[in-house]
């Protein structure tokens, strides 16, 4: 009798913590102690295997299940009497949300944050201000928003060793969840706060990139754009800014400069010049040949 009331103790509240999640606007579904999807899958068993996403209107389709209506939430956990937490979707509307897991490798000596914030310090950019979430092994999760039209890839170590992103199709583990490791708290002094912008040197790390300048449906700009790629990738030590620089210029003064600038950018990477030295020599030659600023 005591292990059934503290399982209806646990699952009342990560009830109330997925409720209060959902009223922020995060879709959230249920949970096991292993941080898996609480719901199985209606299609268990089924062969050949069936990729479904929730289209059968049944539960159990994981992170598929996650909803921000109260009734719906409440319908997730009655089916799943033995959930002990949440997951919150991300990437979905409306705060797009972008988790930033930092693990603690305590055995390998892998520093998480010290490598996010080399990263910052190469890149140049800074991490708001934002929701905290610390994790029972002593890591923590940063939410970052995300804009409507990038879609954030789910990644593991591809930053650094110990980062992991949560992006489209992933999740977090919501703050109030009970897992066999523990519960998942805010870090003090974050639980009120909004989740804050993706810093926009962020983002660009955490999207592919874009190596082909984007069609323009104009056949001549793509082959001189393809040319002035090369041009940019044939570059020696010394000549690497200012062939990227003299690209760029021909790039806007033919009127595709924006279309080429991602390109021309990781091309200049690819020589061996910063992300940040690349952009600058764009907006300047952006600057030059049309009077207003690059993008940058």
């Amino acid at each position: 009798m005591a292990t059934i009331d503290r399982q209806t103790a646990t699952l009342a509240l990560a009830l109330a913590h997925a409720l209060a999640a959902a009223e922020r606007g995060l879709p959230v579904f249920p949970l096991s102690a292993t941080k898996l999807p609480a719901l199985r899958s209606p299609h268990r068993g089924e062969s050949p295997p069936v990729h479904c996403r929730g289209a059968c209107g049944l539960p159990g389709h994981g992170v598929h299940d996650a909803t921000t209506d109260p009734a719906a939430v409440r319908a997730l956990f009655a089916a799943a009497p033995r959930a002990t937490g949440y997951g919150i979707a991300c990437g979905r509307a409306p705060h797009r949300l972008i988790g930033v897991d930092l693990d603690i490798d305590t055995t390998g000596g892998n520093d998480s944050v010290a490598a996010l914030q080399q990263l910052a310090f190469q890149h140049l950019f800074t991490i708001p201000p934002t929701v905290t979430v610390l994790t029972p092994s002593g890591g923590r999760h940063l939410w970052l928003t995300g804009p409507a039209d990038i879609s954030v890839p789910n990644s593991a170590g591809r930053l650094a060793p110990g980062i992991d992103i949560r992006g489209t199709g992933g999740y977090l583990v919501g703050p109030g969840s009970v897992t066999t490791h523990g519960m998942y708290r805010f870090a003090p002094g974050t639980a009120g706060l909004v989740p804050a912008p993706c810093p926009r040197a962020l983002l660009r790390l955490l999207t592919p990139p874009t190596h082909p300048p984007r069609p323009s449906g104009h056949p001549a700009r793509g082959r001189q754009g393809q040319g002035l790629i090369q041009f940019v990738l044939a570059a020696h030590e010394g000549q690497r800014n200012t062939r990227l620089f003299w690209a760029a210029c021909r790039a806007y003064e033919h009127g595709f400069g924006d279309e080429l600038a991602d390109a021309l950018t990781d091309a200049a990477v690819r020589t061996g010049l910063t992300e940040h030295e690349a952009r600058a020599a764009i907006a300047s030659a952006a600057r030059l040949t049309s009077g207003r600023p690059g993008r940058g």
